[in-house]
């Protein structure tokens, strides 16, 4: 099994909401469909909101949980 490799790579621990959510998007437009953003997170309400906003907007998110302060999406950009 391949592993995927991030295009672009966000540190937003510590980061309140709804600015994370705001910096993925930003983060999202310099990309191209297809290429993934690996965004690292508190869990919690940045992940209830970030998630399921990056669903909403088209792009492919899977979650990885590296521990219990900390969540790793990889985001496929689909370049809507």
């Amino acid at each position: 099994m391949a592993v995927l490799q991030p295009d672009q790579v966000l540190d937003l621990c510590g980061t309140p909401c709804p600015l994370n959510f705001i910096r993925c998007r930003l983060a999202l437009e310099s990309l191209a469909p297809g290429q993934c953003l690996q965004v690292d997170l508190d869990p919690g309400e940045p992940e209830e909101m970030v998630v399921p906003g990056l669903r909403r907007d088209g792009h492919g998110v899977t979650v990885e949980r590296l521990g219990p302060d900390r969540v790793r999406l990889l985001v496929i950009c689909s370049g809507e």
